[in-house]
């Protein structure tokens, strides 16, 4: 009987010690901010900020916007969709023979939309010719980068709120856009460069 009692407070012993080491190395984490830093990289991922801050002020566009037009296209994941949009700002074949021409692209191809310095570059340039196209409304531009100009001029071009939208999944994708867009800017305020 004694016998069972010392293994059971053994065992007692070995579960409270690992739980205290536990308790300490998250305390670490936490108090390091490295908890806080994967936790945000998980449910709000950011990359390649120099090129989204680069591009920001080169063509006049809020980093935080970049940002969330990438984290609502592909979640900073590389990616081909069904519609052969690529990359990370999902920038379909046809918008990228004209942003190449646009911008004076000297070599080209298709592929490199796989490159996300690259696909960055293209994605802003586009983004810029929209809020230019619609005298800066973002909803319109938005609009226009997800269902494509002739929709967003069609539905009220630069006069365009984002409850006039008709298509629910632009309408959600302009909310969430513009909603990322805040929390970028709040929570990676030094990354992107404010």
């Amino acid at each position: 009987m004694k016998r069972k009692a010392r293994r059971r407070r053994r065992r007692w012993l070995a579960l409270g010690g690992t739980a205290a080491a536990a308790g300490l190395v998250a305390g670490v984490l936490v108090a390091s901010g490295a908890f806080d830093h994967a936790l945000k990289e998980l449910t709000l991922p950011l990359s390649h900020e120099d090129v989204i801050r680069q591009q920001a002020a080169e063509k006049d566009v809020d980093a935080a916007l970049i940002a969330a037009v990438i984290y609502s296209e592909s979640k900073f994941v590389d990616q081909t969709s069904s519609a052969g949009a690529r990359g990370l700002m999902q920038i379909t074949p046809e918008a990228a023979e004209f942003i190449a021409k646009q911008s004076d692209a000297t070599s080209f191809e298709l592929d490199d939309l796989g490159d996300p310095e690259i696909n960055i570059r293209y994605g802003t340039f586009l983004l810029h010719e929209l809020l230019e196209r619609y005298d800066g409304d973002e909803a319109a531009a938005l609009a226009a980068y997800n269902a494509g100009p002739g929709n967003a001029d069609k539905w009220g071009g630069a006069d365009l709120t984002v409850s006039e939208i008709p298509f629910p999944e632009t309408r959600a994708y302009v909310e969430e856009v513009l909603e990322k867009r805040e929390t970028y800017r709040d929570k990676y305020a030094r990354e992107l460069g404010y």
